[in-house]
């Protein structure tokens, strides 16, 4: 069975003629909206029910105006609001080193560089300046880890593990010293 990934989230139809505005979730934007690219629609979590080519693409302010092949007016395009723009996996980007998708880090076991176990990465924030892993571990309040090289030591995906460091005043109830 193929994983897809989505690359963009459809809000809402954009004027008449079956134009979509997608708020993107890839850092590529100019790629996966560009005429001529093909992406696979799918009800959120769910498998894909159709697969697009885009007829136009182009930005505006924080979301991507998109138009298919096929699709020409709002009625083709109004039940799409909510649905997923996918990608199969096999045409994820490769990542330089030390760059990691989202998808490859959640469910990591995350330890501290003391062998503490704190939990596991359950979701990633993208708050503005640096992201925020969210660490979750039951009976415990969530750990929110800022993805920065002073807290996030090493990632090894094959081992299922991320070890970080705990800077004084990223657990609830420590003092800053």
């Amino acid at each position: 069975m193929t994983a897809y990934y989505t690359v963009g989230v459809v809000t809402k139809p954009h004027g008449l003629r079956g134009e979509v505005r997608v708020y993107p979730r890839t850092d590529f934007p100019e790629e996966r909206f560009a005429p001529g690219s093909r992406l696979w629609l799918r009800p959120p979590g769910a498998e894909p029910v159709a697969v697009l080519e885009v007829r136009s693409g182009r930005q505006h302010q924080n979301v991507w105006i998109v138009g298919f092949e096929g699709y020409h007016a709002i009625e083709d395009v109004e039940g799409w609001r909510g649905y997923e723009l996918c990608v199969p996996e096999d045409m994820l980007h490769p990542l330089p080193e030390g760059a990691y998708y989202y998808h490859q880090l959640i469910g990591l076991d995350v330890v501290s560089d003391q062998g503490e176990p704190l939990g596991v990465l359950a979701e990633v924030l993208t708050p503005g300046a640096n992201d925020v892993y969210v660490v979750k571990k039951p009976g415990q309040p969530d750990l929110l880890l800022p993805a920065i090289r002073d807290v996030i030591l090493s990632v090894d995906l094959d081992a299922g593990r991320m070890t970080v460091h705990l800077l004084p005043g990223l657990r609830d109830g420590e003092e800053d010293e």
